[in-house]
């Protein structure tokens, strides 16, 4: 089969675009109605997306006097949505730095169960000190140390997943023998942070075990995509920042021994779709048009690490505010050096820089028509530079349905993206094997 794109739908209640909430083509008034999202996967398994992706954070930390605010736990959400469709990927967020990892590893089987194999875990290690209070923490962890407990704590979780074989159910009812206990085992697993003896409470999935995503940009964060992860989210602006990326996830999963093809790289997109490429312009001003400006310097507050309120809007974004974003694999800083690097190449305004972030948080923003929007898909997709997308719709619900009954028929008939599913579970559509037990092939039950 030729090689196609891969599509995920990332929902952000609203919609990507920081003031989605203020237009009229959003509604804000739905986001904690379960209906919505379902609506929304139908929207997207409907347009045969590979998944629905929901960021999380065990904090509020977006400024609610100026933008809405869910937070709607994303697994039990997608469980709502895994009932409203039936080929769907569901993906969702989840920290290893607030969760334990058999707590975690119930929640995701448990989805993959329900689901019949079409769940895929978000792995993040928290990048927001405001987290660390509501656990009762003094700190937040440092990144290093975070990214050392998130390699064991996945270590940990994989193997819960593995510890029942897939033949450890026998289900002789004759014999009275359910499962073969042989074939369940406890993992001893000890490290420097965790320490987990399981066995696990619940077989292997329909997957073998969910799929494993990452979104990491820094040093650590690509050693661990390079290790663990079979998709990558990311965020570029060019495409030679994109296919620098590409090349070097792909190279670092080669060292760890894995097929490369087997780790698919995902940039976010965050498309304003026209008839015309003025109407989507005029259709992107419309938003940024409606940002409250304390709410955007909040944002970008948080990305320089300094107050920037005494910054007069209409003048240049002064260059020593990023000067020491450093190269773009320093740790703890890749989305600080997307943002230098506007600066450096733009030199915008305050106010101009704030709207480019607006879109969707350093994401690419592209406004153009239904065909430019492919034009520029393809061209990522051809040029090394991407397996598939985030798609991230500025305003929900009507972003979604616009690209989807736009964008994807185009897609289609260039023979990028499927007509219809060839398989049920997440690990089909992004074309990734089924993982074998590692306690695979161990002698057999006897009585």
């Amino acid at each position: 089969m030729t090689r196609q794109l891969s599509l995920n739908a990332f929902i952000y209640p609203s919609g990507h675009h920081e003031a989605a909430w203020r237009h009229p083509r959003s509604r804000p008034d739905r986001i904690y109605d379960v209906t919505y999202y379902q609506e929304i996967g139908r929207t997207a398994e409907a347009a045969k997306f590979d998944a629905v992706f929901f960021a999380d954070g065990p904090a509020l930390r977006t400024n609610v006097e100026h933008n809405a605010a869910s937070g709607l736990e994303p697994i039990t959400l997608l469980t709502a949505i895994a009932t409203a469709t039936t080929h769907l990927g569901l993906i969702a967020t989840a920290s290893t730095t607030y969760y334990e990892p058999y707590n975690l590893a119930r929640l995701f089987s448990t989805l993959d169960h329900i689901s019949g194999g079409r769940a895929g875990w978000n792995i993040v290690t928290t990048g927001t000190d405001l987290a660390a209070a509501n656990f009762g923490l003094d700190k937040h962890p440092d990144h290093p140390t975070r990214y050392a407990r998130a390699r064991e704590f996945v270590d940990a979780v994989v193997a819960l997943w593995d510890s029942w074989e897939d033949d450890a159910i026998l289900l002789d009812q004759q014999a009275g023998i359910y499962a073969d206990p042989n074939k369940i085992h406890p993992i001893d697993f000890v490290g420097e942070y965790l320490s987990v003896r399981g066995p696990f409470n619940a077989p292997r999935t329909p997957q073998g075990h969910p799929v494993l995503v990452q979104a990491g940009a820094s040093n650590d964060g690509r050693a661990f995509a390079g290790k663990y992860a079979e998709a990558i989210f990311t965020a570029h602006q060019r495409l030679e920042d994109a296919q620098a990326f590409y090349a070097d996830i792909k190279a670092k999963a080669a060292e760890f021994g894995r097929d490369a093809d087997q780790v698919k790289i995902l940039p976010g997109i965050s498309p304003f779709i026209g008839d015309t490429e003025a109407a989507a312009k005029r259709l992107e001003r419309e938003f940024n048009e409606l940002t409250v400006p304390e709410y955007g310097l909040k944002q970008l507050e948080g990305i320089a690490g300094q107050r920037l309120g005494h910054l007069p809007l209409d003048e240049p974004v002064p260059l020593e505010l990023f000067s020491d974003a450093g190269d773009v694999t320093d740790n703890d800083r890749s989305r600080r050096q997307v943002v230098a690097g506007i600066v450096q190449r733009e030199r915008p305004t305050v106010r101009g820089l704030l709207h480019r972030l607006a879109g969707a948080r350093g994401h690419r923003v592209f406004a153009g028509t239904p065909e430019q929007v492919a034009d520029t898909l393809e061209e990522w997709f051809r040029n090394g530079a991407a397996d598939g997308f985030n798609v991230m719709p500025p305003y929900y619900p009507g972003g979604l349905e616009v690209f989807a009954e736009t964008v994807v028929p185009i897609l289609q008939e260039r023979g990028l993206f499927r007509t219809e599913y060839t398989g049920t579970t997440l690990r089909d559509h992004f074309g990734l094997t089924r993982p074998e037990s590692r306690f695979a092939r161990r002698p057999a039950f006897t009585r």
